[in-house]
């Protein structure tokens, strides 16, 4: 055999063993022996690099990239509208009944009838991140993000780095398919467990873990993550012949790729069925899920159905109710935000809930406590607030409760706490010695949201403030590269990396330098509302109270909070410190004539058509328009896209005109 023909069957040799592996989770080879192989095979690559292919098992892990290139999908991955009980699935299976109860397509119509009961395929809805993978002649080339279903980012080099996804076919053949991207309940809490022993923030679910994981510049690390695939979904040939939605889930099994089981129902009711099955059965599981998804199986039936603006017909989501568990207070943490606020968090006894191992729990305030009569000792009730973070809703006393003493002084630096009329919350006042609030600003200012400095995370911040390196948001400008050096876990490209990122923010919106000053109750919309009042800080600083009460928007509480602000002299030092050491503001709205719109309030709820919620908004405020996320009196508008929540029943009541996405876009063009 010649060196061609051995590289060759070691390839499929290690291919096989891959899918028996990781796809069947039934492997036929000890872990020796499968390194063995491989290690044969690398070593003769390298010896005749002339044999290596994209699809070689050694190829796996690509080089680092510089950003992910955006590419259109070649045909759009659509959302799926929910159901949140049996009542709504039996509303959502009539309307398909009706909907083909009078087919339009030449292929239904030869059947010539109306349709009693339709063919349902049921499987979980994996809790993971939607991505695309392109095949040609049966090897990868591509592989996308959902992105906002019309563009996707091109992570092609890291979906390598999963074994799960085959890089060469069983079968020759051009495809594409669409699955969910996961990382398994047990290596989500290993990762964390090494998160945390690293000093650095565990991840808050395995969906988060996933998605953190996945969207690395550098494949080495997603490598090192564990993630898998299901399949969900693929796009044929019409050579193919495929008639069902089945029938696909089965061919994608066939050619190697990892498809979790479904059940084909014959009505609703079987549907109904197996979701109260899974409900139960998921639990057992090795990986997140909220969900069952349900779709027609005729595939004649689906494109006689077709979409909405962003939806099949032919598909729905049934969402699993929220979880709630029962555990023990064992005790009450106080912590300090960056205003000084006092938060409770409650402390736990481990419980798996929602797919995830909590401990910690929210518990809002001081009032919230008095409200659930909380005691030590108690036994909570945990669910999650929006499925992410977990809260307490309800306690029950045990012969071992004993009363909670809530705090009156600082936990970080003992300041006698206060409470301020009209408000729930305690705080410290000792806004410039507390460290817990020093640290908390800091967080802030680095955030996305606000200057955006990347890398700068909760590890780096603790020890810059805990060694007195840094004090104020100027102080990070005024860092060293050897500074960073006598950090724990920080080495010279890590060190490079931060301060590349530091450059990099110097040039800032004006509306997100206002949000990084952690102005108190002074947000990222409040912040956009001033930048389009004030030309620039220099204005900023000495806005009146008059002038800034009477902005739609602001208000008398945040007028106040702002003038407070800039009033003290170590706050000006500081922004002018920043100017000096190379920050250049600018203000997006500057020289804009056409502020229409000004005065105006526009919300946005439901999915739009033609832009994504967020470019409409900052079409909007470049009008002078302001876009907040909730409904109140002083509401303008309310836009109304597809599938909207609650915001377009308070519109109706409050008595507010609702808008559709045509209305909205003949108001931005003037129309």
């Amino acid at each position: 055999m010649d060196i061609q023909d051995r590289i060759e069957k070691l390839r499929k040799l290690i291919d096989l063993n891959s899918y028996k592996y990781y796809v069947e989770d039934n492997p036929e080879l000890e872990d020796w022996e499968y390194d063995k192989l491989f290690r044969e095979l690398k070593t003769l690559e390298e010896q005749h690099p002339e044999y290596i292919t994209p699809e070689s098992p050694t190829q796996r892990v690509g080089g680092i990239s510089e950003k992910f290139n955006q590419v259109a999908h070649k045909i759009r991955l659509y959302s799926l509208d929910n159901s949140n009980n049996s009542d709504e699935l039996k509303q959502w299976y009539n309307r398909v009944l009706k909907d083909v109860g009078t087919p339009r397509n030449s292929q239904l119509s030869l059947l010539n009838e109306t349709y009693n009961d339709i063919e349902l395929v049921s499987e979980l809805k994996i809790d993971g991140l939607a991505i695309s993978l392109t095949y040609k002649n049966g090897k990868f080339v591509q592989g996308l993000t959902r992105g906002d279903g019309v563009i996707g980012e091109d992570i092609t080099n890291n979906l390598k780095t999963i074994k799960a996804i085959p890089l060469k076919l069983f079968e020759d053949i051009d495809v594409e398919v669409r699955g969910e991207i996961y990382m398994p309940i047990t290596s989500f809490e290993k990762l964390n467990k090494i998160q945390i022993e690293n000093n650095q923030k565990p991840f808050a679910n395995p969906r988060n873990a996933a998605a953190g994981s996945i969207r690395q510049l550098d494949p080495n690390i997603t490598a090192s993550r564990d993630l898998s695939i299901f399949i969900y979904a693929a796009i044929f040939d019409k050579s193919a012949n495929i008639l069902t939605h089945s029938a696909a889930l089965d061919k994608c099994k066939s050619l190697g790729f990892k498809v979790n089981n479904y059940r084909i129902c014959k009505n609703i009711n079987e549907v109904i069925a197996f979701c109260d099955e899974m409900s139960e059965y998921r639990k057992t599981l090795n990986y997140a899920t909220d969900g069952v998804v349900i779709k027609v199986n005729s595939i004649a039936m689906q494109n006689e159905l077709g979409f909405t603006a962003r939806a099949p017909k032919w598909a729905t989501a049934f969402k699993f109710p929220p979880e709630e568990v029962w555990s023990e207070l064992l005790d009450v943490e106080f912590s300090v935000g960056r205003t000084g606020v006092i938060t409770p968090v409650a402390i736990i006894k481990p419980v798996n809930l929602s797919g995830s191992v909590v401990s910690r729990a929210s518990m809002y305030n001081f009032d919230e406590i008095q409200r659930l009569d909380i005691s030590l000792n108690d036994e909570v009730l945990i669910k999650k607030a929006a499925e992410i973070i977990p809260k307490v809703v309800r306690s029950r006393k045990t012969d071992n409760s004993k009363p909670l003493k809530l705090p009156d002084i600082c936990p970080c630096c003992a300041t006698p706490l206060v409470e301020v009329e009209g408000e729930v919350a305690r705080y410290c006042p000792n806004t410039k010695g507390c460290k817990a609030q020093i640290k908390g600003r800091i967080e802030y200012f680095v955030s996305k949201a606000a200057m955006d400095i990347d890398g700068f995370g909760e590890s780096i911040i603790e020890q810059l403030v805990d060694r007195k390196m840094v004090y104020k948001a100027s102080d990070i400008y005024k860092l060293t590269y050897d500074d960073f050096l006598m950090l724990d876990l920080i080495k010279d490209k890590s060190a490079n990396n931060l301060l590349n990122a530091i450059e990099n923010s110097k040039n800032v919106l004006f509306s997100k330098f206002i949000n990084a000053l952690g102005i108190k109750l002074v947000g990222k919309e409040s912040s956009d509302i001033l930048a389009q009042n004030y030309e620039n800080i220099e204005l900023l600083k000495k806005a009146k109270y008059e002038d800034l009460a009477e902005i739609m928007g602001i208000g008398e509480k945040m007028a106040k909070s702002i003038v407070d602000y800039f009033s003290d002299s170590d706050n000006i030092a500081m922004i002018d410190e920043m100017i000096n050491l190379g920050v250049k503001i600018t203000n997006k709205y500057s020289g804009i004539k056409d502020l229409r719109l000004k005065g105006q309030s526009f919300v946005i709820t439901g999915t739009l058509d033609t832009m994504s919620r967020e470019i409409a908004q900052e079409k909007l405020k470049e009008l002078g328009a302001k876009t907040p996320s909730s409904v109140s009196k002083n509401t303008t508008y309310v836009v109304v896209g597809a599938n909207p929540g609650s915001k377009a029943a308070k519109a109706e009541e409050l008595g507010i005109t609702i808008l559709n996405e045509k209305e909205l876009i003949d108001i931005i063009n003037g129309d």
